[in-house]
């Protein structure tokens, strides 16, 4: 007798990012700044803080407590908030194309939405070999499988596999939905060239002649772009999409506005047919009606504010630590290179990755790290370093450490 339904998973989850973040706070109280803790993925200042930018929280921190109390006046978000949203995410490209935005907590709970509204039950969600795990947790909890496709073919986008894979679901299930965290991917910070993205389309445009095919683009860390004026042109390859392909972006308030607490998101849905777009629009509201109600009105009245009122003081705030960022990355790839260190392709982003074999030497790897008071975090085949909380005296010198470690296995 159990009082969980049937189909539920009774193992525990362990957020191993947590419990190694954890491990490290607790060894910086013996060895203090020997300790290097590379499994934070927020962004922190030089001085080790937290990053919330004061062009953010002090407009929030005065705003009434009423407006911060109070109910959203629509549960799917406020028409100057999604309108606020759609702009803010495409910018100077002009898709002209049917869209609908559906206000959510944070980018989570936007590929939430989208991974359950799209898949049937027993179908399977297509999820890149280096991924955020709560994609395929989400799969898992909604009785859906998941299946990785080989992110990498040397050092560019791996078609070809994802190709076989998406093949391998055609006789299994009616539509192909695949999730593509780009750009500043986690947990690589690889971004995709146009091409890629002109390529995948093409590829998919056929695929749709027989199965509908929805991309859900995961956008969390677009706004830490190291090329921002052209962060969003490759929303334009979406203008090619056929009748039977679908985008589905989720937008993360939390990430671009340092606002991780706050719980502030978007889904917004692109095809060619408004019916095709309202269809998924009326599943999203049931959704956010029936799952969380309603999101923050203080987020959603703040982040009006900021990209429209506070906009230039925002974006050169957020410069400066896209600099910073920028700077941490380029030590750490050089000081790599000059280690024959191992990485997964670095473009830009929060996270660099090394390489590993295979994940039993990633383990021992792993493990040997934190003998040497150095944290980070293990994906598939690799050792996620967040450059985006480790200040720059962290950083020199942590790739011969890292190399030296690895010799010794």
């Amino acid at each position: 007798m159990t009082f969980t339904k049937k189909v539920a998973d009774l193992t525990p989850i362990v957020d191993t990012v947590f419990a190694i973040a954890r491990r490290a706070k607790e060894d910086e109280k013996l060895h203090g700044d020997e300790v290097v803790n590379a499994t934070i993925g927020a962004l922190y200042d030089e001085d080790n803080q937290l990053v919330a930018f004061d062009s953010v929280f002090d407009h929030y921190n005065t705003m009434p407590n009423t407006t911060k109390a109070a109910y959203a006046p629509n549960f799917t978000g406020t028409t100057a908030f999604k309108d606020a949203i759609y702009n803010w995410v495409v910018q100077d490209v002009n898709l002209d194309l049917p869209h609908s935005v559906i206000a959510t907590p944070g980018g989570s709970g936007a590929m939430s939405m989208a991974i359950t509204t799209c898949l049937d039950v027993g179908d399977t969600l297509l999820i890149p070999s280096f991924a955020w795990t709560s994609y395929a947790i989400m799969a898992h909890e909604n009785q859906y499988q998941s299946l990785t496709y080989e992110m990498f073919e040397d050092d560019h986008f791996n078609l070809n596999d994802l190709k076989e894979k998406v093949e391998s679901l055609l006789d299994k299930q009616e539509r192909i939905v695949i999730v593509i965290n780009d750009p500043c991917h986690n947990p690589t910070g690889y971004s995709m060239t146009n091409h890629e993205w002109e390529e995948l389309i093409t590829y998919l445009n056929e695929v749709s002649k027989t199965h509908p095919c929805i991309i859900l683009n995961d956008i969390a860390y677009i706004d830490y772009s190291y090329d921002l004026s052209h962060s969003r042109d490759y929303l334009n390859v979406f203008k090619k999409m056929s009748d039977n392909v679908m985008v589905i972006i989720g937008f993360s308030i939390s990430k671009a506005l340092t606002s991780y607490g706050l719980r502030c998101g978007a889904a917004i849905t692109i095809a060619n047919k408004q019916e095709d777009v309202r269809d998924v629009e009326i599943v999203f509201e049931k959704k956010a009606r029936a799952t969380w109600s309603s999101i923050p009105n203080g987020a959603m009245e703040n982040f009006i504010w900021v990209i429209s009122e506070n906009k230039e003081a925002f974006l050169k705030e957020k410069d400066t630590y896209i600099a910073l960022l920028k700077e941490r990355a380029d030590l750490f790839l050089k000081e790599s290179l000059d280690e024959e260190l191992s990485l997964y392709p670095y473009k830009e982003g929060f996270f660099v990755t090394l390489k590993m074999n295979n994940n039993e030497e990633r383990d021992i790897y792993h493990e040997k790290l934190m003998d040497n008071h150095i944290y980070t975090v293990k994906v598939n085949k690799g050792i996620r370093i967040a450059i985006c909380s480790l200040p720059l005296n962290k950083i020199k010198g942590l790739a011969k450490k890292l190399k030296d470690i690895q010799k010794e296995i």
